[in-house]
């Protein structure tokens, strides 16, 4: 079943959600925008920690399967749980993609793609704008 046919498990009205977050952050996870290569906070970041979504929270990403795919976005070969993220087929923009949503939310995160490294050989191509930072202790 396509996740945008099920009601988040953390629902907010428009409103609610741009009182909480910045504009850019609000095209980005409520309107399936993106951000611009190479312009994001966590593109190149490498410091230790978990990746969670801006909206709701939720882990998402570990800094243990980050790398570094030279496209200028955050890329994780898996999610920190399977259950974290759901995809959705996107054909926006006259192409057929996979698109990446937080499982609670269903904040627009990015794409995944089929060529990334192994094990999985997948490429979370995810925006610096869906995501909040808690390092490592």
């Amino acid at each position: 079943m396509s996740a945008k046919k099920t009601k988040p498990a953390i629902f907010k009205t428009d409103d609610e959600w741009r009182s909480q977050l910045s504009p850019d952050d609000y095209t980005i996870t409520r309107c399936h925008g993106t951000e611009r290569a190479f312009t994001g906070e966590y593109w190149d970041q490498k410091d230790e920690g978990t990746y969670t979504c801006k909206c709701c929270g939720q882990a998402l990403f570990l800094s243990d399967n980050k790398f570094d795919s030279e496209t200028g976005w955050p890329s994780y070969w898996q999610p920190a749980k399977t259950e974290s993220v759901s995809e959705v087929i996107d054909e926006s923009h006259g192409m057929m993609r996979k698109e990446v949503i937080c499982s609670l939310c269903h904040g627009h995160l990015g794409h995944v793609f089929e060529d990334g490294p192994e094990p999985t050989g997948l490429r979370y191509c995810i925006n610096s704008a869906s995501l909040d930072f808690i390092a490592k202790e």
